[in-house]
């Protein structure tokens, strides 16, 4: 079946795991009359970062399973009426489920699943939206983050480490907790400078790679040698800054040591990868087999919803350490603050 997709505007809009379905759990032949809609988050498909893994798992499902779909892409500072209004649109084009990607989405993603209780959504990275028909997608980011800190302070031979969030929210002080307690763990004395590209509701944090490269050439300057961002399309200037200063860098979501541009793969060190199309696959798959979970599905280390990786070979020497670590956050020995 020919696979339809759909960039619908907003207003002033411009646009790793899991196997397949198992044998035993057929997707019903209906699958091939189910239109998928989704919400990106800021920065949409193209930014070798969060959203393309969304959209990663969005393609899987549809070649795998016969699917449509239809997605919408939006710019930060919109707020929620648009957003509000392009879910709707989304509903009334036949889509169901609907998937709405990241904290800027929530308010949207309650106020229209109040509205249409009968199609089924997903919210990724929120849970503050609940609903009888709404499946919260969350990570436990703490401890992924926990494992690249204590990797970049054993990285480190400034003592000295960086850490550069999109936009000053909850969801990214997560990330920031979970960094802090992994450096805190091997290195209690290092220093850690922090920096948020901007303040809620400004999600221009998340597509500013030149206001990043500058915060973290800074943060270089000042005696960094490691800095690890979570900031979306604006990551990109992180790296850009590591290159520059010959210094290191840590990587978001996906393994950014094979995803982004070519010239600054060798600067990252290991990335805090999270399954985001994994949890965008499970859920359609769920909807099919008509047992999708309402409330918070968590994906977390045991789960293998988060880990770091080792590509290109930065941190080899250090493997063992952080397996150890990862055993026992696994097994509970360790606690990861949660904020």
């Amino acid at each position: 079946m020919r696979r339809v997709i759909l960039i619908i505007p907003l207003v002033s809009a411009v646009v790793g795991c899991g196997g397949p379905a198992p044998e035993s759990e057929p997707v019903p032949s209906s699958s091939s009359m189910t239109t998928v809609g989704l919400m990106y988050g800021v920065g949409g498909r193209g930014d070798q970062a969060y959203n393309d893994s969304v959209a990663f798992g969005l393609d899987r499902a549809k070649v795998e399973f016969g699917l449509r779909t239809r997605e919408l892409g939006a710019l930060a500072g919109e707020g929620d009426a648009p957003r509000i209004e392009g879910l709707r649109l989304l509903v009334r084009s036949g889509c169901n489920p609907i998937i709405g990607v990241g904290f800027p989405n929530a308010a949207a993603v309650k106020q229209v699943a109040a509205e249409f209780p009968r199609v089924r959504f997903a919210l990724l990275d929120d849970a503050s939206a609940t609903a009888a028909n709404i499946t919260n997608l969350v990570f436990a980011v703490n401890e992924g983050a926990f494992l690249v800190g204590a990797a970049g302070a054993l990285k480190s031979t400034k003592n000295s480490l960086g850490f550069v969030g999109g936009v000053n929210a909850p969801g990214i002080h997560a990330f920031e907790v979970g960094y802090r307690a992994g450096i805190a763990h091997v290195r209690p004395k290092d220093r850690i400078q922090v920096e948020y590209l901007s303040q809620p509701p400004d999600l221009s944090g998340f597509y500013n790679p030149p206001r990043a490269r500058a915060v973290a050439a800074r943060m270089y300057g000042s005696g960094a040698d490691v800095v690890f961002q979570v900031a979306g399309a604006s990551g990109a200037g992180v790296f850009e800054a590591a290159l520059a200063a010959e210094k290191w860098a840590i990587g978001v979501v996906t393994d950014q040591a094979e995803t982004a541009n070519p010239s600054v793969r060798g600067r990252i060190i290991t990335s805090m990868v999270k399954e985001v199309d994994v949890a965008v696959y499970d859920f359609i798959f769920s909807v099919l087999r008509g047992a999708v979970k309402t409330g918070s599905v968590t994906y977390d280390l045991k789960a293998g919803g988060v880990d770091y990786t080792t590509t290109g070979g930065h941190i080899r020497n250090f493997v063992p350490r952080l397996n150890e670590l990862k055993r026992q956050i696994i097994n509970g020995t360790i606690k990861v603050p949660t904020g």
